[in-house]
């Protein structure tokens, strides 16, 4: 691997390795922090901040900043706000709602447009270095999947007590429960690796501003992608994007929910003392191993298939999804909970890059990009965010912050949300089967 395409496997180990280090944690401290209500909101405002920040942060970029300086500017100031949060939540007392929701949505909103960012800056080295695009960028981005596990498993096993540093795994080590799974230093290690980016995004080759914009004679809509709702008018068009909405609502449920889940039957005597329970952000991890394997297999999925029956075999995935979690332990059951973690690849994969490859397929090359924004908004910014202010309503009506020993966790029923969840998804999938017509053929135009 030459030393351009090495430096930009760093820059996509960094990128996501920032986010893995509380995407799936988080619930787990503001759970054990009294916030166990709030955790729907913690993640229904990724979605709200991914509606409208890619675009005006793709606008500077255009117009007025190069783009790896503006890569790194981003990622400073998401680290000034995490750190900020982390040093509110190290403060006298327990953290207040408004006052950590501020800082971490702050810090959300510069974070969550340096993933495009990224690319953009990615696919521009790779062809002023004289790369190809499609044969280089998939090995560089496998290597974000890769960042974002490693933090997983730092933050799992991770602790930090009187002044005291190591790893642990389960409750027998006395400072098990100050790993930073469990507490703020998940945002301290976020902030850390943002400034760690930061500095290294500032390092990277020049990536010029456009001379001429593409904005330049574009409407606000048209900048947003908004002007790709004329596909609409196209029946078919509408029902997926309508059903790509209503299956986005799944998209963000157990990256909030999991691990409180998992954590919770430490709560239980009966399960407190086992692996599952004392580790649910390295028991979580397994979804991301199985995206990075499922993406190889979707190119073969789509030409056997179809699009139509790739999606519903990702509603499918949803239903056994959300079923293994509600009929699943981290004791005798934790089999369940792996198979749960497995099928999220099926789930996520064949969901999001499916549906991205049928709408480039599908559109005019005029519209294109337009269109890739609209299955954004409607999958990871109304369905992701609307899907989380929905299960956090249903979850707590069933499951409450409970004190076991000193320690709070989210206890109750979760196999009743769990089930409701999977129920909801096959609704959709039989629904989708009925209305969406689609005939697959070898070649689609």
């Amino acid at each position: 691997m030459g030393t351009t395409k090495i430096r930009l496997s760093v820059l996509s180990f960094l990128q996501f390795a920032v986010w893995g280090s509380y995407l799936v944690c988080l619930g787990q401290y503001l759970g054990s922090a009294g916030l166990g209500t709030y955790i729907s909101l913690f993640y229904a405002v990724v979605g709200f901040v991914s509606i409208f920040m890619p675009a005006v942060i793709g606008v500077i970029a255009d117009k007025w900043i190069q783009g790896q300086r503006l890569l790194g500017i981003c990622h400073l100031l998401a680290a000034v706000f995490m750190f900020s949060a982390w040093m509110y939540c190290e403060g006298p007392g327990q953290p207040e709602f408004t006052p950590l929701f501020t800082l971490y949505t702050l810090s959300l909103a510069f974070y969550m447009p340096t993933i495009a960012l990224s690319n953009s800056v990615t696919f521009h080295i790779l062809k002023d270095h004289g790369l190809d695009t499609v044969k280089d960028f998939p090995p560089i981005r496998v290597l974000g999947t890769v960042g974002f596990i490693v933090s997983m498993w730092f933050v799992n096993c991770a602790y930090f007590n009187d002044g005291q540093f190591g790893f642990a795994i389960s409750d027998s080590n006395p400072n098990s429960a100050f790993r930073f799974q469990y507490t703020d230093m998940q945002l301290f290690v976020c902030a850390c690796l943002g400034v760690i980016l930061a500095v290294y995004s500032f390092c990277l080759p020049k990536v010029p501003v456009m001379a001429k914009s593409r904005t330049n004679g574009k409407s606000i809509l048209s900048i947003l992608g908004l002007d790709a709702f004329k596909l609409f008018k196209d029946s078919r068009m509408f029902v997926f994007f309508f059903f790509s909405m209503l299956l986005g609502v799944a998209l963000q449920i157990t990256n909030g929910f999991a691990t409180p889940f998992i954590t919770s039957f430490k709560g239980i005597p009966e399960y407190a003392d086992t692996f599952g329970a004392n580790n649910a952000t390295l028991l979580t991890s397994i979804s991301q191993m199985s995206e990075a394997l499922c993406i190889l297999l979707i190119p073969f999925f789509m030409r056997r298939f179809g699009i139509k029956n790739v999606m519903l075999m990702a509603m499918l995935a949803w239903v056994l999804r959300f079923g293994f979690f509600g009929i699943g332990n981290p004791g005798s059951g934790v089999w369940l909970l792996i198979l749960s973690m497995i099928v999220y690849g099926v789930a996520f994969d064949f969901f999001n890059v499916s549906g991205a490859l049928f709408v480039e397929q599908e559109t005019n090359d005029n519209i294109k990009a337009s269109a890739q924004g609209l299955f954004m908004l409607m999958t990871n910014g109304l369905g992701a965010s609307i899907g989380m202010l929905i299960a956090g309503g249903v979850i707590n009506n069933y499951v409450q912050p409970t004190e076991v020993n000193g320690t709070t966790y989210m206890l109750g029923d979760w196999s009743t949300p769990w089930l409701i969840f999977a129920g909801y998804a096959l609704v959709v999938a039989v629904f989708f089967k009925i209305l969406f017509k689609y005939k697959h053929t070898a070649q689609t135009r």
